[in-house]
């Protein structure tokens, strides 16, 4: 019999027969890791596993390639912040769909796991969580080996005045050096380079660029749909914010 004992903040739950559960969880030193939760949709267990929970989980299989079992135990609960208004639901939503669609399975991301906890115990505080989400994103995609160099111009070299990313390599480009080329580009608002003010405005135009390398380079790597409603309604929600 193998076993583990891991920490980790729930991004998913879908019933399994009579009165089980399987449970993925984004972990600490073993990633997004499903496993079976006896009773998992009882009066008693199920409030312990809503996405976004913070729990302690104890693994256990024959063999290391078998779904196994989870044994839970609550370490605290995000759902009071998450129900508290329309953007903190929205975002949680997004983030656990995100995760539970792009994370490898069975692979720790210990940088992302803990930036990850750090957003969703965010939840509910409406002012700061838009520009904490797009930093989360960026991460993501940095972790994942999809993200964006903006620190020169992909064209020239300078740092100054860049203006645009490049959707095939991800790089910033110049103003000047976009020329004709400007509408091929996509938008690179001082915001995403850390600069600048953090307007709604300005986070939503980020949001479309960070959005981009999501779906078309992301998404596409593994083959997955291309379509994420839960993000979709998270950007309505941080315009309904402003």
């Amino acid at each position: 019999m193998i076993s583990w004992q891991d920490e980790g903040a729930v991004l998913r739950v879908r019933p399994h027969g009579e009165t089980s559960a399987i449970v993925e969880v984004f972990t600490i030193e073993h990633g997004r890791h499903a496993g079976a939760v006896r009773g998992g949709i009882s009066r008693k267990i199920a409030p312990s596993l809503q996405p976004g929970a913070q729990i302690a989980v104890t693994w256990k299989a024959r063999l290391d390639n078998h779904l196994g079992s989870f044994t839970v135990e609550p370490l605290r609960s995000r759902a009071v912040n998450a129900m508290s208004d329309r953007l903190a639901l929205a975002g949680l939503n997004a983030v656990c769909g995100l995760l539970s669609v792009v994370l490898p399975e069975r692979e720790a991301h210990a940088d992302l796991y803990s930036q990850t906890v750090q957003l969703l115990d965010l939840l509910g505080q409406t002012d700061i969580w838009p520009l904490a989400y797009l930093r989360w994103e960026q991460a993501l995609l940095d972790d994942l080996g999809f993200g964006m160099d903006l620190s020169a111009c992909a064209v020239r070299g300078v740092n100054e005045d860049l203006a645009f990313v490049s959707p095939r390599s991800g790089r910033a480009v110049s103003r000047e050096a976009a020329g004709e080329w400007a509408s091929r580009l996509l938008l690179l608002p001082p915001v995403l380079a850390g600069k600048g003010e953090a307007t709604t405005p300005e986070i939503i135009k980020a949001l479309a660029t960070t959005g981009y390398f999501v779906e078309h380079r992301l998404l596409r790597s593994l083959d997955a749909d291309r379509v994420l409603p839960a993000r979709n309604r998270l950007l309505d929600a941080i315009q309904r914010s402003d």
